[in-house]
């Protein structure tokens, strides 16, 4: 995506990070580092997709 719109991948990453995510604000904060990425489980290129299951609740899948 960051080629798509000509900028670096790092800039990208802090803008979506820092500006449009709601990081900063985001409740569940405190407990995240609880969950790990192992970086063996992870390729050059990642997707990213929210569903809804049932009753509203919003599932984030990469």
């Amino acid at each position: 995506m960051a080629s798509f719109y000509g900028v670096s991948g790092r800039n990208l990453q802090y803008q979506y990070k820092d500006y449009l995510s709601d990081f900063k604000a985001w409740k569940q904060k405190s407990h995240a580092k609880q969950w790990l990425v192992f970086p063996e489980n992870i390729g050059k290129r990642l997707s990213i997709d929210e569903t809804s299951l049932s009753n509203g609740e919003l599932y984030t899948i990469v």
